[in-house]
């Protein structure tokens, strides 16, 4: 071997152990985004992002619910820089100092037209900084509802979708009340239906929303063994577990409708389900009247049976009365609070603020109970016995905290994007940077899933039914993300037919996640039980930011062809959802449903017209040749 060999050997073995070694003196942040750290005091990376560079002694042993805790922790912080900068912003200059990206406009997207200029206004609004920033607050009025969209000017070309709509609040405010029943008695259940009904019970609703005890949920078992039917806060718990437990039964078998016998085992369930509702209602003026966490799990319960119900108004109602009881409950610590108790307040009031971002989602104007508000300075779901088994307990409670830090990381881009005095959407010089870090924290969530919950972001089936309904809200949050492009070009296609192609391309973002959202839809037990009405509404949006960008030549081209049939899988999905209620439907979701069949028609007469234009240009072209 020559010496020039030896060198060039000795050269790439001196190289390899200065790899290695920057590899093993990564910083605690690097090692933790799984990114090249360049091993200084501090790294370039922690420089930049203005974060603490500390090198442990030890390599990272942390579990993945550790991960999940920190990687939330942590893009908390990076969002109070972000809220803090922007404040201070007046150029895109400045902010382009602070989120750097190769691939992000670094000039405003503005072409100086009197539309554009209308725009800007937004960035003249103030900013409210200070110690306590709500960055995962839904703000009032915020302009990213299915009703919003409905109002853009490009839909004035098809009047017939607006003219017969009628707004949700008026549809569902209408609706007459629940029927009350004449049944006096709970029915019998033996010892084997009572566990079928508990299971189910804790495989789903427990599972999504784990606030109850194995010690509360086996007394309560008891007392529905013992018949106990007292007018005690505890008996109306009971006869909600049961009404959840045997609603969650029904919607199981609505998936089996092909099936005679599973159609009347789905009645069945769904009257003794109403049965016990119906004997809790007659008792939720005990836990009106009681200030416990026992009382305050009744108004969840209640609220989420109203959500199977699809009676979004009744079920935001109580989600409110709950956020209220817990506010109360955490200012002031109870005489005969336990640590149990304390940590089942504290799961109660993350669901709250899951649920009522939903419906505010949807519904802007809605008043909001104020937990937002204080949610950074709660706790996160700590140790509590939900389940028998320790693998599934620690499933829902990782899958509880997906939902949750999900839930806070959409609140943060309507909040920052859409919120209708100083979102970032409308301002052409501030919303790629923004969009830029948000799809950041976005991918990070997907990142930090546990095996059990990832998903491919295509229509390749998951692993359990939880990462699918996962999925579905990483698409939704993606979409809504890259959104700000898409209504840009809307805007300006008509000053400028060649759009810039960094702009075409995170269209495509948001119509690629749009048309997935709906490609994915599935026969979700936590979609169909809790959140129809949530569900036909984001499909309804969908569906109409489909139809705005296919009327657009440039956006149509970007459009997959599953686009034409997509309508008619939703049909077919929802179709049979909206009916789980029984008779007395939602009339928004029958809106819902009705404006989605009628969107499918224009699309696919969108792609015919479109047909018919190609072949008159072929033919033209054969002609003058």
């Amino acid at each position: 071997m020559s010496t020039d060999d030896l060198g060039a050997e000795s050269s790439q073995a001196t190289s390899n152990v200065r790899k290695r070694r920057r590899a093993a003196q990564a910083c605690n942040i690097c090692r933790v985004r799984k990114i090249r750290c360049d091993g200084r005091e501090p790294c370039e990376t922690c420089s930049t992002t203005g974060q603490a560079c500390a090198y442990g002694a030890e390599p990272n042993t942390q579990s993945k619910s550790d991960l999940i805790l920190e990687g939330i922790l942590r893009v908390e912080k990076t969002l109070q820089e972000m809220n803090l900068r922007n404040s201070k912003v007046t150029s895109p200059g400045i902010l382009s100092g602070y989120l750097r990206d190769e691939n992000i406009i670094s000039t405003p997207l503005s072409y100086g037209g009197p539309e554009t200029r209308s725009r800007h206004i937004v960035s003249q609004s103030p900013v409210t900084s200070g110690p306590n920033i709500h960055n995962a607050i839904l703000s009032s009025f915020h302009t990213s509802t299915t009703e919003s969209v409905l109002e853009w000017p490009c839909f004035d070309h098809v009047p017939s979708i607006r003219q017969n709509y009628v707004s949700i609040f008026g549809l569902e405010q209408s609706r007459p009340p629940l029927a009350e029943r004449t049944t006096a008695r709970i029915p019998f259940v033996s010892g084997s239906d009572l566990n079928n009904i508990i299971n189910s019970f804790q495989h789903s609703v427990n599972f999504w929303y784990p606030t109850m005890s194995m010690q509360k949920m086996n007394h309560l078992r008891s007392r529905i063994m013992e018949g106990y039917e007292d007018n005690t806060t505890t008996t109306c718990l009971a006869f909600l577990m049961m009404a959840l437990g045997c609603a969650s039964q029904s919607v199981m078998k609505t998936f089996e409708a092909h099936d005679p016998e599973a159609a009347n085992e789905q009645q069945s369930n769904k009257a003794m389900a109403d049965m016990y509702f119906d004997g809790a209602l007659k008792r939720i003026h005990v836990a009106q009247t009681e200030v416990s966490s026992t009382a305050n799990q009744c108004f969840l319960f209640v609220a989420l049976y109203f959500a199977f119900l699809q009676r979004p108004l009744q079920a935001w109602s109580y989600i409110n009365a709950t956020a209220a009881k817990c506010r109360l409950l955490l200012a002031y610590s109870p005489l005969e609070s336990t640590a149990e108790d304390e940590e089942c307040t504290r799961r109660i009031f993350w669901s709250c603020y899951i649920l009522e971002s939903d419906y505010l989602a949807e519904l802007s104007a809605l008043p909001q109970s104020g937990i937002a508000e204080i949610e950074s300075s709660i706790p996160l779901p700590g140790d509590y016995s939900t389940h028998e088994n320790r693998d599934t307990e620690e499933q829902s409670s990782l899958y509880f905290l997906a939902c949750l830090s999900m839930r806070r990381l959409l609140n943060r881009v309507h909040n920052l994007l859409y919120a209708k005095e100083t979102g970032a959407g409308l301002d052409d010089a501030r919303f790629p940077y923004i969009v830029c870090e948000l799809d950041h924290q976005l991918e990070e969530w997907r990142e930090l899933l546990p095996s059990s919950f990832q998903f491919t972001v295509d229509t390749q089936s998951t692993v359990t039914q939880h990462g699918g309904f996962l999925r579905q809200r990483y698409l939704t949050c993606r979409s809504v993300i890259y959104r700000p492009y898409l209504t840009w070009l809307l805007t300006n296609f008509n000053e400028s037919k060649d759009s810039p192609p960094n702009v075409l391309e995170k269209c495509q973002v948001c119509l690629d996640a749009c048309l997935l959202h709906m490609l994915n839809l599935r026969d979700f037990t936590h979609t169909v039980m809790v959140d129809t009405w949530i569900c036909s509404l984001s499909m309804t949006c969908a569906m109409l930011i489909l139809l705005a960008a296919i009327r657009i030549p440039a956006l149509r081209d970007l459009i997959r062809s599953e686009a034409t049939t997509v309508g008619d899988h939703l049909q077919q999905l929802m179709h049979r959802w909206a009916q789980v209620p029984g008779h007395f439907q939602s009339p928004s979701v029958a809106q819902s449903l009705q404006m989605i069949w009628d969107v499918h028609g224009f699309i696919q007469h969108e792609y015919e017209q479109d047909d018919v234009r190609k072949r008159r240009l072929s033919n033209n072209t054969v002609d003058t040749i």
